[in-house]
């Protein structure tokens, strides 16, 4: 995995470390990552993105807690073979976007814009991301 992969936005309210843990937790959910796949190390992401070490340590460490990653003696991160063996269902997958769908609804509801317009935009920007 290319550290370039990760979008890290220093102005969102979520904390970074979130940022990079909940983008990695979508990408083995999908399959993009599967058991075995090595991360990039901490200083890569960290030099990549301009962030503090720590802060990239900080989810790694999270993730391996949590059975997603593990550490390999001499090899660094890689996705834990129990983690990356499957790809969760359209459902499964589905539930993990459930949060940002009601909140992005909510949010056009109150800017009372035609929900025509929003799915053309959602649309193209959809598109435009798998390219």
């Amino acid at each position: 995995m290319d550290a370039r992969l990760l979008h890290i936005n220093p102005q969102a309210t979520e904390p970074i470390y979130r940022q990079i843990a909940e983008q990695l937790r979508r990408l083995v959910s999908a399959g993009q990552l599967r058991g075995g796949d090595a991360l990039p190390s901490v200083r890569e992401v960290a030099s990549t993105h301009a962030i503090n070490p720590m802060t990239v340590s900080r989810a790694y460490s999270q993730l391996e807690a949590e059975g997603v990653l593990e550490r390999l003696r001499g090899k660094g991160m890689v996705v834990a073979a129990s983690a990356g063996t499957r790809r969760d269902s359209v459902a499964a997958r589905m539930q993990q976007a459930e949060p940002l769908l009601q909140q992005l609804a909510r949010h056009c509801h109150e800017l009372e814009l035609p929900a025509d317009r929003v799915l053309a935009r959602l649309q193209h920007l959809l598109a435009k991301e798998s390219t």
